[in-house]
């Protein structure tokens, strides 16, 4: 490998460690980039002195999470101070790749070097892996490389995988991820290369390299470290492409490996699990740290009560906001409005204001955030006025309206159905002094394509072009999806195409669209040419992706390839959802096949899945279509067993089954039991009583 490939542009300066060089050995900035330090000179003594002052290492197990280390105990070495400036001006024009870096000693060496050699032999490794160090965090890692490769020619320091996976990490951290492969490629993988390669990764968010690495080192015998999982977590906590069953995954893992859980591995696992939407492991995993008598972060507990809002749990958030207050971490603005958000999205306006005020009484300000959830409880319960009045009191408050205010107004009124007010939202925000920004577009842009108004849409991207302001990939998406929505599939592809334009690439979410698109319009070939640009691009296939490839296989009567479809998902550690088996029931049941739907029906019910009621109404009407009156009343009562509420359609499909039976007796009972549930009948549902009515009184003509 030639060190070129490892020669960069400089990255941004980082914190160096704990000890200290001279600066006659810093001086590399003012030199061209192909040369590090100096250029070649005599290296007898000389005035300056480069002294480490090391960092102390208690093992020699290198902890590349640390972000400081403590001072090594000099003592114990009799207070050598070791001149390293000689040996850094070597490196810089020593090319490492035309040596042997076998680990017996050369037998001829050039003066020069087996002096040095001689010189640093009594150097403890400790200071050699600081010294490493303090070249991986600054921006010499090519000298870095060079100094692990002569130290491993002349045997000056022993366990080569520590220093090489200081190495990979430095590079990771510098976001140097191909490079690190290429240095990884030289040795081969141990443990300690296997974490720091998965750490660079994750650090990278490049999710998929992490996770084939983190099973390629199970198949070798080996584990990962907590940390690994924690940054692995973490990334896809950023990248919001974290789900229940990924993480879950993930935890079967560690406990299977019986990696002990720390707190910070705790709080992310708990943060992830809030964030996926399974706010009941997230409490679990809470309800652990504090078992453990570990004290979870703020954002641990804000997260948990952002999604226990947002599922309407409010009790809940409320105890978890008050175990907050009573212990020792004050609940600050963002704590705040993770409550509000809840108390808002329940339609609690009430409770919205209360915890506004409880805010301030606290002496906790509000900020635009919270701000725009009160205007958005306001906007839900009718009251604009009372909206317009706190867009004076954030004036007042010097908390000045921005694009992410009007945008929730605007969020408002598309909920409403309002979509015609858009134009004065933004007459409204450019009074106030307010320039749109893509946020507020992309809502602009969505209201219009939720209300088939594509012209307004479509002149909504060229204005925010005009302005300066690119699409991003929500932007792009939502175009997309609106047209093909409105079966303007020709137009949709054509957008996909331009979004490929430009430097805004599509995204999973994206391929998921057009792949739903094509499915639609039958173009299997296109479908697979779409998996496999997917793929080329590094992108990785979601439980979103496999329901929508098993919704459009199974409507077009290919269930083969629909089963196909769950095999794959589930070998790849995926688990299937509800939406995915619900699809392919509707999709078994329109076609009258009722055994099948059945089946996977209790493949369903085995995998504790529970089924939507859409699912179950197709599964009455395939009995229904077979003729089979006695399962499809046998659906009902599942229905009511499991606290599933029939609704108009299950009933008008119950009667419908009775009719193609000739029980039109029967009809009438089913008829007023939907009434005394509560379900008001529809012209289809009263079209059928009188239909099974006009066969009665005939009946009894004859």
């Amino acid at each position: 490998m030639k060190m070129k490939m490892l020669l960069l542009p400089t990255p941004l300066p980082t914190r160096l460690p704990s000890f200290h060089f001279s600066s006659l050995f810093l001086r590399h900035h003012h030199h061209h980039h192909h040369q590090i330090f100096f250029q070649p000179q005599q290296f007898p003594s000389t005035s300056t002195t480069t002294t480490a002052t090391t960092s102390s290492l208690s093992s020699q197990q290198f902890d590349p999470e640390s972000d400081s280390d403590s001072e090594y105990d000099v003592a114990s070495l009799h207070n050598r101070r070791y001149d390293f400036t000689p040996l850094l001006q070597f490196l810089s024009t020593y090319d490492p790749t035309s040596t042997s870096t076998s680990s017996s000693s050369p037998t001829s060496l050039d003066p020069t070097e087996l002096h040095l050699a001689q010189s640093y032999r009594a150097v403890p490794a400790p200071l050699w892996h600081t010294l490493l160090k303090s070249l991986s965090s600054s921006s010499s890692i090519s000298t870095a490389y060079s100094l692990v490769t002569w130290l491993q020619k002349h045997n000056l320091c022993f366990s080569y995988e520590l220093l090489y996976s200081i190495l990979i990490h430095a590079l990771g951290r510098s976001e140097k991820l191909y490079e690190a492969f290429l240095l990884s490629q030289s040795q081969t993988l141990t443990p300690l290369t296997y974490n720091a390669l998965i750490g660079a990764c994750a650090r990278n968010d490049d999710l998929d390299k992490a996770l084939n690495l983190m099973s390629r080192m199970r198949r070798d015998g080996y584990q990962s470290d907590f940390v690994n999982y924690s940054l692995i977590i973490q990334s896809l906590t950023r990248s919001n492409t974290i789900d229940s069953a990924m993480l879950l995954k993930l935890y079967e893992e560690i406990d299977a490996d019986k990696i002990e859980l720390d707190g910070q591995l705790l709080n992310d696992i708990t943060v992830g699990f809030a964030k996926s939407g399974d706010v009941n492991r997230a409490l679990f995993f809470l309800a652990l740290m504090q078992g453990n008598g570990l004290t979870p972060k703020t954002s641990t507990l804000v997260a948990v009560i952002s999604e226990l809002g947002n599922s309407g749990r409010t009790e809940e958030a409320e105890a978890v906001f008050e175990e907050l207050k009573e212990g020792r971490l004050k609940p600050r603005t963002q704590a705040y409005n993770a409550l509000l958000r809840g108390y808002v999205k329940g339609g609690s306006l009430r409770d919205a204001e209360w915890i506004v005020s409880e805010m301030e009484r606290s002496g906790v300000l509000p900020d635009d955030h919270t701000y725009s959830l009160l205007i958005d409880a306001y906007g839900n319960a009718g009251r604009w006025e009372s909206a317009r009045i706190v867009l004076k009191e954030m004036e007042a408050n010097n908390v000045q309206p921005n694009s992410f205010v009007f945008s929730r107004i605007l969020t408002g009124y598309r909920d409403r159905g309002e979509w015609q007010k858009s134009f004065q939202v933004l007459k409204e925000m450019k009074n106030c002094g307010v320039s749109p920004d893509r946020k507020f577009y992309n809502v602009m842009i969505d209201t219009f394509g939720k209300y088939n108004c594509l012209d307004h849409a479509m002149a909504t991207l060229e204005r925010m072009r005009s302005e300066g302001i690119e699409p991003d990939t929500v932007t792009w998406n939502t175009l997309i999806d609106c047209h093909c929505k409105s079966g303007h599939h020709k137009l949709a592809e054509e957008l996909f195409e331009r979004m490929q334009e430009t430097e805004c690439l599509p995204c999973t979410t994206t391929y998921n669209i057009m792949i739903n698109s094509f499915g639609e319009q039958e173009r299997w070939d296109g479908v697979k040419n779409l998996m496999g640009r997917m793929k080329s691009q590094g992108l990785i296939a979601n439980v979103v992706t496999y329901t929508t490839l098993v919704n459009i296989y199974g409507k077009s009567g290919r269930f083969t390839d629909a089963i196909e479809c769950l095999v794959v998902m589930e070998s790849a550690g995926l688990k299937p959802s509800s939406t995915m088996y619900n699809a392919l029931i509707n999709a078994y049941a329109q076609r009258g096949l009722s055994e099948q739907a059945m089946n996977a029906f209790k493949v369903m019910r085995g995998k504790g899945l529970k089924p939507s009621n859409l699912a179950l109404n197709s599964l009455i009407n395939a009995f229904g279509e077979d003729r089979r009156d006695v399962e499809a009343f046998a659906v009902l009562q599942f229905m009511k067993a499991n606290n599933l509420k029939p609704d108009v359609v299950t009933y008008t499909t119950l009667m419908k089954a009775l009719i193609r039976v000739e029980k039109f007796d029967e009809v009438p009972a089913v008829y007023e039991e939907m009434i005394l549930a509560g379900c008001t009948p529809d012209r289809k549902a009263r079209a059928i009583l009188r239909s099974a009515l006009r066969y009665m009184k005939q009946t009894l003509k004859w």
